[in-house]
């Protein structure tokens, strides 16, 4: 049986609803000590006095450790800063400078998490405070151009942008803005670090145990080879694991001054400003188009924050660039500092906030041109990138339009705003495309066929929640021709072949092919130790003239020679047959334009007086390449609709103007969807094998699910109201 693409349960998930799996703070460790965060509480400044005595002589108080006593390290602890994902600038206590509130300051620990948390409290910090920058709207009057938007130019021109706005029936010019939203993982950032003598060891809630390998190696000047990453299990992560915080080399710094073992976990108030966040947009679109919806012209200019220590870019214009033909384009980019801590990774960074405001753009047009959004869509259908001339590797959005209208019943829209009820409620339906690059990096895997004739197959990648365990499990199992119950499947070590970072939606994409590869170069093996065996059943016969199922080697034109996997093994000295190997991209990269699409549907039902609303249904169609799961496919498109949903009702940190620190910065009032604010969604994948991409022909899918929502969404809502809102969240008092 080929289980790969089938609906197979995931493999860890016994272990999780059993508590048998072991997250980084959980690991059963000796002699361990707990270590506790001292933020700041000031945007910008410096430590003027550090207090202490009465911390340092609380029960259990093993290390008080402040800018004043902490080791110090190469460059001042910037050593490992230019390399992101992984590198960033980190707060480390190697000096008394205030960048954000809630910035470490100093480090507490104690033998219990109650001693540890009792003086931190009780330390006295006094600080020198500095006029600090926390508005946006004051701080994007004076942007600045940043080097790059990723691997892109910055800013793009192509035609004549004023030649065809001149030439256009219909104009739409409009301000979107998206604000600062937080990641908040249920499993909240967390480190335990060991030393060894001079190896370290950390067991790390990461997207990345090569990028903090290298990272914390870098800054505190050691050997990479040194240093050992383990996480089996991430509870979420969503990009803010994706990089090495300050928090990881703090635990490091802690565990080898104390010679003992350090345990760090962030208190949730904590992970609002050291571990970044999506920053604010005002994103200013103009699009132009003639009569028949033809686009003429299309402008998309960004300014996102930043933090005054790093430049981090929010790159919202990227999508403009690819999703529609347009012969006249600019696209521009700007940051504006504020004293926060840095941004990162957000689910789907740029693609999420850019398609909320070119996507709204779109719904404003087909108003003005009174043509139906998807045929305005269908219109400016872009056949090959038009950014850069290449050919789709896949693209199947034509069939995701249709298939997702006719699913969600589009024909039975009435185009007017406010034409549509039920009972008392206001009906909205509201359409938007979806869209994410379909990356991939180089990865590599090893197989062992053990003499039992079972396999273990390993890859130091990660499993953030999103079935990496289960569908590479598929993929070696049917690779290697062993039942999914012979196959175990190990990650998260980088003792282990080296997978790239979780992010980007690339895991499946990347260590796939990698671990197909591993399993069939063992399987040769095994097949060649047994046709040059004299004592085989198999002996003589050639490779192509054996199959390889269920465990067992067969002659294709004698089933009665057949023997099982462990029999070879056995014949050979009885120990394991193992094999690696490395799987990157090629030429294709070059030749063709890489993305994924999809289209979402949303209706909205709105109480006309009091404002409220709610997403009664949400069908989502993808062309997302091979599904290689489709249960733990369909969780991960769900799992970003859901967020999208989150993104346009409800997420915003609210930063106090006064001292900076996030005045919702816990779950009780930082808003996230729960099942009481889900209606009904609806998912299809379209047929599409995209083998531009890799031999698997899968594309990665943990990011598209968002992009696109928030839009469908405000669409939607304005099809229901009539009122526009172009300031996400989308909330009731916008509407009243």
């Amino acid at each position: 049986m080929n289980s790969t693409g089938q609906a197979i349960g995931r493999i860890d998930g016994h272990a999780k609803v059993t508590g048998a799996a072991r997250y980084s703070a959980e690991q059963p460790l000796p002699r361990l000590a707990h270590a506790v965060l001292v933020p700041s509480t000031i945007a910008s400044g410096r430590v003027v006095t550090v207090d202490s005595a009465a911390a340092s002589a609380m029960p259990g108080v093993l290390l008080v450790m402040t800018h004043l006593s902490a080791p110090r390290l190469p460059a001042g602890g910037m050593a490992g800063a230019a390399s992101p994902p992984a590198g960033r600038v980190l707060n480390l206590l190697q000096d008394d400078r205030v960048h954000y509130n809630n910035q470490p300051v100093a480090l507490v620990v104690a033998d219990t998490l109650e001693h540890a948390q009792a003086a931190a409290q009780n330390l006295r910090i006094a600080y020198k405070k500095e006029t600090a920058q926390l508005d946006f709207e004051r701080a994007k009057k004076n942007p600045y151009k940043p080097e790059k938007a990723k691997n892109e130019a910055a800013d793009t021109r192509r035609g004549d942008i004023e030649s065809g706005r001149r030439n256009a029936a219909a104009v739409v010019e409009a301000v979107y803005t998206t604000p600062m939203e937080h990641h908040n993982p249920m499993e909240p950032h967390a480190t335990v670090a060991a030393w060894d003598g001079d190896r370290l060891t950390l067991y790390d809630s990461t997207q990345y145990v090569s990028g903090v390998r290298n990272t914390v190696a870098k800054t505190l000047g050691i050997s990479p080879e040194n240093v050992r990453v383990v996480c089996p299990y991430v509870g979420g992560g969503f990009g803010c694991k994706g990089s090495t915080w300050s928090h990881v080399v703090l635990a490091a710094m802690a565990a080898r001054q104390l010679g003992q073992l350090v345990k760090l976990v962030l208190e949730r108030p904590h992970m609002f400003g050291p571990v970044g966040h999506r920053p604010n947009t005002e994103q200013r679109i103009m699009l132009a188009a003639s009569r028949d919806g033809k686009f003429t012209a299309m402008r998309h200019d960004v300014i996102a924050s930043t933090s005054r220590m790093e430049d981090w870019l929010e790159t919202a214009a990227l999508t403009s660039r690819m999703l529609y033909a347009c012969p006249n384009q600019q696209t521009s980019h700007r940051l504006a500092r504020l004293d926060t801590g840095t941004p990162t990774f957000m689910r789907a960074p740029g693609e999420a906030s850019g398609t909320f405001a070119l996507e709204s753009a779109v719904d404003e047009l087909s108003y003005a041109l009174q043509i139906d959004p998807i045929q305005l869509r269908l219109q400016n259908y872009a056949e090959q990138d038009p950014e850069n001339g290449k050919p789709w590797s896949s693209k199947s959005l034509r069939e995701c339009y249709r298939s997702g209208a006719e699913r969600f019943g589009w024909s039975r829209r009435t185009p007017q705003p406010r034409s549509m009820r039920k009972g008392d409620m206001l009906v909205g339906m509201g359409m938007a495309t979806a869209t994410y690059p379909a990356n991939r990096s180089a990865a590599s895997a090893s197989a062992a066929i053990l003499p039992d004739g079972s396999a273990i197959v390993r890859s130091g990648s990660q499993d953030l929640g999103t079935g990496t365990y289960t569908i590479m499990t598929q993929i070696a199992a049917d690779a290697l021709g062993l039942p999914l119950e012979r196959v175990k499947f190990e990650l998260g070590d980088t003792d282990m072949p080296r997978a790239p970072v979780s992010g980007g939606s690339q895991s499946a994409a990347s260590v796939a092919p990698a671990v197909k590869a591993a399993a069939l170069a063992v399987r040769r093996k095994l097949v060649e130790l047994a046709l040059a065996d004299g004592e085989s059943p198999l002996s003589g016969l050639q490779a192509e003239n054996v199959t390889v199922e269920n465990g067992w080697l067969t002659a294709q034109a004698d089933p009665r020679r057949r023997e099982p996997f462990a029999a070879v093994i056995a014949r050979h000295g009885g120990t394991a047959l193992e094999a690696s190997a490395d799987a990157k991209p090629g030429e294709e990269k070059q030749q063709y334009a890489h993305h994924s699409f999809g289209a979402v549907f949303a209706e909205v039902h709105v109480d006309p007086e009091l404002g409220v609303i709610r997403v009664e249904r949400i069908v989502g169609s993808y062309g997302i390449g091979r599904l290689l799961n489709q249960k733990t496919g369909h969780s991960q498109l769900m799992g970003g609709i859901v967020w999208g949903v989150g993104m346009a009702l409800m997420e915003k940190t609210e930063i106090d103007a006064r001292y900076g620190h996030a005045v919702n910065g816990n779950l009780a009032e930082y808003h996230v969807p729960v099942n009481a604010d889900i209606g009904s969604i609806d998912i299809i994948v379209v047929d599409e094998d995209d083998q531009h991409i890799n031999s698997l022909g899968a594309k990665g899918i943990g990011e598209i699910g968002i992009t696109g929502v928030a839009a469908a969404i405000a669409n939607a809502v304005y099809h229901a109201t009539g009122k526009r809102v172009r300031d996400l969240p989308v909330t009731l008092d916008k509407l009243l």
